[in-house]
């Protein structure tokens, strides 16, 4: 080893959903929304003055925070921005979780935590779920150096209600709580409301899923001003200017048509109960949905076997090679067309499993 080498930090990166680079894709792999942003959006593209690029954009990204303050009926000093939930998130722990004793995180759960809890010498611990998949409150009332967990979680896609995201909030007032609600709007109750009565509560959301902008890279945080205030110090003393002005014209045009949001919503969620009964007439179980993908599996074929034949088939659906949950798949929601895809698929891999076993 050069003696270079020695000073590299070194992790194991998290593992994004496949990209592939294939024609006549059916992609159910990443819970994108399959349907184009609000009309807002590509109108604040078209308008959009190159001329402006020589500047700096706005390092507050007032407009947008101002934008969701009023969305969310909060000040604007009590919302954080940042390019992508994963920015946000990655902000939060540098910001929050500093203490020598453990952070806690489920430990089926988004997969980025360990990977920044390692990139940032976090010490965590990961309380199980239960049989059902499910968080067991009592598990986070020990000590801790903060919390985190999604809600709906992922890729179990179970939602907890308000009451128990409160319980853990009220036993843990002495640590930041960070509910990720990545996946909220599609069935899920949210717990900005919360953030009014606990200061050490911080609730992250993206406009990756529910409106359809994973390629723009805009995620937000709400909490209390103190909280905000401590990562935008943090921001400040790491980049000042973390989103573009195209980024900051169009987040603004997507919350402003909320008709098309809960248009789109209600489309995907559905498609997705439709989805699960189809997926169940051909004898897969699932949990209890709650976010624009479902996490199922089959008693009689292996997950990782449907996978690769629905590989074959242009089809991509996620499939996690882990303890517990390696007979799983993730199956994100698409069109009415796309699902019906995949389920025409399934019903020939099961036809073709029964007539050679």
């Amino acid at each position: 080893m050069k003696a270079w080498e020695k000073n590299i930090r070194k992790v194991v990166p998290y593992v994004p959903g496949e990209q592939p680079k294939v024609d006549d894709i059916v992609k159910l792999n990443t819970n994108e929304n399959p349907y184009p942003p609000a009309k807002g959006v590509s109108r604040a593209l078209l308008e959009f003055d190159s001329n402006e690029l020589k500047l700096y954009p706005d390092p507050t990204i007032e407009e947008l925070k101002s934008t969701l303050a009023e969305y969310y009926g909060v000040n604007v000093n009590e919302v954080f921005v940042g390019v992508g939930s994963d920015d946000v998130l990655a902000m939060a722990f540098l910001t929050f979780f500093n203490s020598d004793k453990p952070i806690l995180f489920p430990d089926i759960t988004y997969s980025f935590y360990p990977v920044w809890a390692d990139l940032y010498k976090i010490p965590y611990e990961c309380p199980k779920l239960d049989e059902n998949f499910m968080m067991v409150k009592e598990d986070y009332y020990k000590e801790n150096g903060g919390i985190i967990f999604p809600n709906p979680n992922a890729p179990t896609a179970i939602c907890n209600d308000l009451g128990f995201i409160e319980d853990i909030v009220k036993n843990n007032q002495e640590s930041v709580v960070i509910v990720d609600e990545a996946y909220v709007d599609f069935g899920g109750e949210s717990a900005i409301e919360l953030t009014k009565k606990y200061e050490n509560l911080l609730v992250v959301q993206t406009f990756s899923k529910s409106r359809s902008m994973a390629g723009m890279r805009i995620g937000y945080a709400i909490g209390s001003k103190d909280l905000i205030k401590a990562m935008e110090d943090v921001k400040y003393s790491f980049n000042s200017y973390t989103m573009n002005m195209t980024a900051i014209k169009s987040g603004v045009e997507a919350v402003k048509d909320d008709e098309y949001f809960k248009e789109t919503k209600k489309k995907i969620v559905t498609t997705r109960e439709n989805t699960a009964k189809s997926l169940k007439a051909l004898g897969f179980d699932m949990t209890d949905s709650k976010a624009n993908f479902l996490f199922v599996t089959h008693k009689k074929y292996a997950a990782r076997d449907i996978y690769e034949y629905l590989r074959t088939k242009h089809i991509f659906v996620r499939y996690f090679n882990l303890p517990r949950i390696d007979n799983y798949l993730r199956i994100t929601i698409g069109t009415d067309e796309q699902m019906e895809k995949l389920i025409k698929a399934l019903e020939e891999y099961c036809e073709k499993a029964v007539s050679t076993s």
